[in-house]
């Protein structure tokens, strides 16, 4: 079964964004797109809000003009439309779990920080098992560079950004996804990964004799990175990679890595604390500081 694009739709700025990306996105990997609206019925003592079906009318009239709205930028695409009378969190955890991937938008925190993430957002990433893709309000394409037989590039560094930690497995899906993106964009994928030096208690005879067969700890780290990548290189033989390793936090190499680059890709393993699940701690950090949309691929 084909799974379509779902972005997730209100009306607000911010969701508009999303719908715009969303609606590029399917046209280049020839997906199915669905416009998911999640309400509830909402009575105002104060105010004449329309009874149940008068709600349900004007969210259905909102949705249908939204999707009018891709469907004209985008008339090959297909494109249908839910409205879920139920919470926005579960609504949309629903939806995602039955997608490629989940849309959502994202008021911006100005041109040097990236997105505020509201608790419907924060949880939603939290839980969801398919990757979830954030879209600033006012996110626009730049000009469209057109190649022969290619498709347009969206953004001036045309790359595709992704994290690479740990084994090879433990970053498959999100650079799955990068290599997925870059393949329907025609764009190069920059694969990061950072390294730090262990505390001495972390040395053992093992380990030493790991890195000492690979000629140090920079090298140690370009060859995992480069493992990591084989397999995505032999499936997707025709995307371009820049393989980048640097000393230092994940999170700040990861946003040095490249200046404006489409997408920013990263894993995500949930993190339960006394006080509840929490996104990990690089994936937090391009939330809140990446300048371009952001990708946040659950592991497997």
């Amino acid at each position: 079964m084909t799974r379509p694009i779902t972005a997730g739709v209100d009306g607000s700025e911010e969701s508009l964004a999303a719908l715009a990306w969303a609606g590029r996105e399917a046209e280049r990997r020839g997906l199915p797109l669905r416009l998911v609206h999640a309400w509830r019925f909402e009575a105002h003592d104060a105010f004449d809000v329309g009874d149940r079906n008068t709600q349900r009318q004007w969210v259905r009239d909102g949705l249908a003009e939204a999707a009018r709205t891709v469907a004209e930028r985008h008339p090959d695409l297909t494109v249908t439309t839910d409205v879920v009378e139920d919470g926005a969190v579960d609504a949309l955890l629903a939806a995602a779990a039955q997608s490629e991937m989940l849309v959502l938008g994202s008021r911006g925190q100005g041109a040097l920080v990236g997105f505020l993430l509201g608790s419907v957002g924060q949880q939603v990433i939290i839980e969801s098992v398919r990757p979830v893709v954030l879209v600033r309000a006012g996110d626009e394409p730049s000009p469209k560079l057109f190649e022969q037989g290619g498709p347009p590039a969206e953004a001036a560094g045309h790359e595709i950004v992704v994290g690479q930690h740990g084994a090879p497995e433990d970053s498959a899906g999100a650079l799955r996804f990068a290599f997925e993106t870059a393949a329907a964009r025609g764009a190069t994928v920059r694969a990061v990964r950072a390294w730090t030096l262990p505390p001495v208690f972390a040395y053992s005879p093992g380990s030493l004799k790991l890195l000492d067969e690979a000629g140090g700890l920079e090298p140690y780290e370009r060859k995992a990175l480069a493992a990591a990548l084989q397999p995505w290189r032999e499936r997707f033989p025709d995307v371009p990679v820049v393989e980048h390793v640097e000393m230092g936090s994940a999170g700040q190499v990861l946003l040095a890595a490249a200046e404006r680059p489409q997408l920013m890709v990263v894993g995500r393993r949930a993190r339960r604390t006394a006080v509840g699940a929490r996104i990990g701690s690089v994936a937090h950090g391009m939330l809140h500081h990446a300048g371009c949309p952001v990708a946040v691929v659950p592991h497997t």
